[in-house]
């Protein structure tokens, strides 16, 4: 296969992942995916590390051969664990 057809197939490859996690059971529009150089970007924000570890799993399965990097963070929902003091 040339250089050409198999950079084709990474970008196929790459928007079958992103409409995944639009759909699917995920619904994760917050997650950002672009090829930069010879690696695949995962960066936004999600809600819990379950979440995250779901998002990182499909991604390593659609883009296997690729080096995917992440940068998700992980947005801490939590009530605060003390009061807040207003001056």
């Amino acid at each position: 296969m040339s250089e050409h057809l198999g950079a084709h197939e990474d970008e196929y490859r790459i928007a079958r992942l992103v409409e995944r996690l639009a759909g699917d059971d995920l619904a994760e529009l917050g997650v950002h995916v672009e090829q930069r150089g010879g690696a695949v970007l995962l960066t936004g924000t999600v809600p819990t590390t379950t979440r995250r570890d779901e998002i990182l799993r499909l991604a390593r399965g659609e883009l296997a051969g690729l080096t995917v990097r992440a940068d998700l963070t992980v947005a801490c929902a939590d009530a605060p664990d003390q009061l807040e003091e207003l001056s």
